[in-house]
């Protein structure tokens, strides 16, 4: 059906307008940020069908006005105003439509405002019943005089506790306990126990050994690995270091300075070579971690009160390392009754000098059954000689049968009669 030069006009203002509008709806619910309205009008040409149709009709509206555009000018305005107040309808329901339809930037916004909810207030008040099903843990206590009240709240305390450490102990030294509340055990603890375990201490051995030296804790990792080094250095080997450290758990915690100075001190002082000088610190470490004044006086002791010559102090001393450190009243007690009542010469001693790390009790109770028996023979020159060893070293029953030559419940009874 052909188009008539007279309804030419009348389609072209109503596909005009009609693509205006909707034009404008579309700028209006989906504006782009940061452009001004102006620019969000480009969306016209990106209706591509409509305004191929578009231009095709203003070509044929201009190719018929050229026909006869005088007469039909004011028909046109005409019928062109009547045909845009009677589409306008249409196009309102057409937009109110499109106004129905769900928008997916709509449900966005709504997420968002969402998500940007300030949250619950503390001080917001609540229902009695919300108030009811509120389970809240109990406070940790500002102060306490036992870590027992934060072992619940600390991941630290509770790991500590199944390594065997005893925080009965620890909690004793306030310091300490602030120590390890304020320890992360990922970051300050593991990497500590680490270290021990390739040093060499077994799992059952870390418990007593951070119950002794919490301190260790506050230690910086790599001045301990350079202590361990210098220990290498010094010909110390791997099992060495691992028993020096479970049997001194201060150790490590002493500087390079110090150690290297603990280890010239008894080695001149007692005259010692390296080599023995080494086995000496590694049988009793604590010579490098206790006080040097025990060990200066029990020298003088021993050369100027008990007379025992220097190379009979050095025989002595690393035969039973612990007489550097043993207590004056006891080496005094020991000596005196062991050389003036039993008769036991110097020479003598120094061979068995274990006599010195026995109570004196037992040496007491020993010589007497012996002397009772008439069998109180210590001169080795001598038959039936017994020997310092075996009479303070065995066990009772041992002693009793292999020395004595008596039962036990003899030597039970005699000691009844002290």
């Amino acid at each position: 059906m052909a188009v008539s030069a007279q309804q030419i006009p009348r389609w072209f203002s109503s596909i005009k307008l009609r693509h205006f509008i909707t034009a404008t709806q579309l700028t209006e619910r989906f504006p782009r940020p940061g452009k001004t309205l102006l620019n969000s009008f480009s969306a016209w040409p990106q209706l591509s069908s409509d305004n191929y149709c578009l231009q095709w009709g203003y070509k044929t509206y201009r190719t018929s006005s050229l026909w006869n555009s005088s007469q039909s000018a004011d028909s046109s305005r005409r019928e062109s105003s009547s045909a845009r107040s009677a589409l306008l309808p249409l196009v309102t329901e057409q937009s109110e439509k499109t106004l129905k339809r769900p928008s997916f930037d709509s449900e966005l916004s709504l997420e968002e405002e969402l998500d940007s909810l300030p949250p619950l207030s503390p001080l917001q008040p609540i229902s009695e019943e919300e108030a009811i099903q509120i389970i809240a843990d109990p406070p940790l206590p500002p102060a306490s005089f036992t870590l027992q009240d934060y072992v619940d709240h600390s991941e630290t305390l509770q790991k500590l506790v199944l390594l065997g450490v005893d925080l009965s102990k620890i909690e004793k030294h306030p310091d300490a306990a602030n120590l390890l509340l304020r320890l992360d055990f990922e970051k300050d603890i593991k990497q500590i126990l680490l270290f021990l375990k390739d040093l060499g201490l077994e799992d059952n051995q870390l418990g007593t050994f951070l119950t002794k030296n919490y301190a260790i804790f506050s230690e910086d990792l790599e001045n301990l690995k350079i202590r361990v080094a210098y220990l290498q250095s010094k010909n110390f080997s791997k099992a060495d270091i691992a028993q020096m450290v479970r049997n001194a758990p201060f150790l490590l915690s002493f500087s390079v300075e110090r150690l290297d100075n603990r280890l010239g001190f008894f080695q001149k002082e007692l005259e010692l070579s390296v080599k023995k000088t080494r086995d000496l610190v590694v049988r009793l470490p604590r010579l490098l971690t206790g006080s040097l004044e025990p060990v200066k006086e029990n020298m003088k002791v021993y050369h100027l009160e008990l007379g025992f010559k220097r190379n009979e102090i050095q025989h002595m001393i690393t035969r039973i390392p612990k007489m550097l450190t043993a207590n004056k009243r006891k080496l005094t007690e020991i000596f005196d009754y062991v050389h003036n009542v039993m008769s036991i010469p110097h020479h003598v001693i120094v061979k068995f000098p274990q006599v010195f790390n026995t109570r004196l009790l037992k040496v007491k109770e020993r010589h007497l059954f012996l002397a009772y028996l008439g069998r109180a023979q210590y001169d080795p020159a001598k038959p039936n000689y017994i020997s310092l060893d075996k009479l303070v070293s065995v066990p009772d029953a041992v002693f009793c049968e292999a020395i004595a030559n008596a039962s036990v419940q003899d030597f039970e009874k005699f000691l009844k009669t002290l």
